[in-house]
């Protein structure tokens, strides 16, 4: 899956390539920016392709490259670009070399398709439980089920939400603690939702739009808790909403 790329020299690129086995590489297409180039259509940005590569001293170069999905439904939606743009932005900020990450290229690839094929009738909600998802593949998930102080179960009343503890204190423990937040329990109730449930058991939630604006908020903050840094797709995303809202 092709993450990410730049130009280099007049007629090269430099590909970040995220793969179920080997992890993140970093390969050279030479001549993929000329008109002529052969690969150059099965090197665009979210393309699910099969590769050949030689080994080089400094970036592997790519010598055949065969698209298994390119996802062309997708590239026609701006919002569906901004939002694949963002999910591989996510896999790049998380995944290094040489691991193996099939189970979070799966979940790449589920989303990608469900983006491309527009079966979501909440597109952000998707990208809610995907983050949710990736956290807990890398190890990251917070704790939304019992209390970071005492370890009793969480009770369906405010509690209190601390990005830097890493989840969720009774309001108990809660009240204790400098920097932490109430949530509702509405938004707890979503956020626990989305985080045990595949995804085909969440086909047709609709969630009110002041509870998915909080959920997106506190994952959108937790990230960058723990990327220490905010993703440039994410103000993509918020720009083109305010077009949109501003056009309307």
């Amino acid at each position: 899956m092709i993450l990410r790329r730049r130009k280099y020299s007049d007629a090269d690129r430099i590909l970040t390539v995220f793969t179920p086995r080997f992890g993140k590489r970093l390969l050279i297409a030479k001549g993929s920016r000329k008109t002529t180039s052969r690969k150059a259509g099965h090197l665009e940005l979210f393309n699910h392709v099969n590769l050949l590569v030689a080994q080089a001293r400094t970036w592997d170069i790519i010598t055949e490259s065969v698209t298994v999905e390119g996802f062309f439904q997708l590239r026609s939606d701006l919002d569906a670009i901004s939002r694949a743009a963002y999910i591989c932005e996510l896999v790049d900020a998380f995944t290094a070399e040489d691991d193996e990450y099939e189970p979070e290229w799966e979940l790449l690839l589920f989303c990608l398709r469900e983006l491309n094929e527009g079966l979501s009738s909440e597109p952000d909600l998707l990208l809610r439980w995907f983050e949710l998802q990736l956290l807990r593949l890398m190890g990251f998930q917070p704790e939304l089920f019992s209390c970071l102080g005492c370890a009793d179960d969480l009770q369906p009343v405010e509690n209190f939400l601390h990005l830097s503890a890493g989840g969720v204190f009774c309001p108990d423990c809660g009240r204790k603690m400098q920097g932490a937040e109430l949530i509702n329990v509405r938004t707890l109730k979503i956020l626990r939702h989305l985080f045990r449930t595949h995804w085909d058991g969440l086909r047709g939630l609709r969630v009110g739009s002041s509870t998915a604006h909080a959920v997106e908020g506190i994952l959108q903050r937790y990230l960058s808790t723990i990327l220490e840094r905010r993703l440039k797709s994410t103000d993509f995303i918020h720009r083109l909403r305010q077009a949109q809202a501003e056009s309307k």
